[in-house]
């Protein structure tokens, strides 16, 4: 069953990166982009696995600060939204109260937070928590919220006549009705951590891809350039695709459970 998930998630994904990689390589070429600032396919697999391990030790050490820093933040920013939203399903005032302070904070730039959440929380992991789980956190609050309110009425119905309070309704109902809600917010979640992490890094930390980046523009070594370009794209479809496996598993695990 394992085998079949991960065909179906990932199969779909495959011949979404021989088109993107073809029309990376297309565009190149149909606007005339010279190849020392433009570089193609061959020229960055040749930087990152060519006869320089150095260039590739260099970017992927690169990478994990970055995957670190994505991680923490995306796991801070989920479950964070999960209790926010549970507290908004159980309590009605939290949600009047607070939803509209929580919609007024995501109105605003994350460029323009960044410097108030380092002054306040720092530069090293705190911060890059705050940074990175505020990118996932108002996505999946909504989304989460949506879910948990998707539960069958007759379900609840039939436990609060059974003596079930509402925690009961939560946990019994409400939560595995959400999962394919809460899913669906950890894959639109996983590629934007990396986003927020780059951000991070621009901004706060001066460590990882993002930093990377910027000190291979100043210093117009566009190869590098490329090829963190890259690696950061494969890792956000990689890591797309391990949420989609996880979410088939689950979901299948559920469905099986309430058979």
């Amino acid at each position: 069953m394992i085998g079949r998930i991960v065909l179906r998630v990932v199969g779909p994904l495959l011949p979404s990166v021989v088109i993107v990689v073809a029309l990376w390589w297309l565009s190149l070429e149909a606007f005339g982009i010279s190849p020392l600032v433009g570089k193609r396919p061959p020229q960055v697999w040749e930087y990152l696995f060519g006869s320089s391990p150095a260039h590739r030790e260099a970017v992927f050490a690169a990478l994990g600060i970055t995957i670190r820093d994505a991680a923490i933040g995306f796991v801070t920013g989920m479950v964070a939204a999960v209790v926010v939203a549970m507290a908004f399903v159980l309590f009605r005032t939290v949600e009047q109260t607070f939803m509209p302070v929580a919609m007024l904070l995501r109105s605003v730039p994350l460029v323009v937070m960044t410097p108030l959440i380092t002054l306040v929380f720092g530069r090293e992991l705190v911060g890059v928590a705050v940074i990175v789980g505020i990118v996932v956190f108002f996505p999946a609050l909504v989304n989460v919220a949506f879910g948990l309110r998707s539960a069958s009425p007759q379900a609840t119905d039939l436990i609060m006549a059974y003596g079930g309070g509402r925690l009961t309704v939560l946990r019994k109902v409400a939560v595995p009705t959400a999962m394919p809600s809460v899913f669906a917010s950890a894959r639109i979640s996983v590629p934007a951590s990396i986003i927020g992490a780059l951000i991070a890094e621009w901004l706060a930390t001066g460590q990882g891809i993002g930093a990377g980046i910027l000190r291979a523009i100043g210093g117009f070594r566009y190869d590098e350039v490329w090829a963190d370009i890259v690696v950061v794209t494969a890792v956000s479809i990689l890591a797309y695709a391990v949420v989609g496996v996880v979410e088939s598993l689950v979901l299948a695990r559920f469905s099986d459970n309430r058979d």
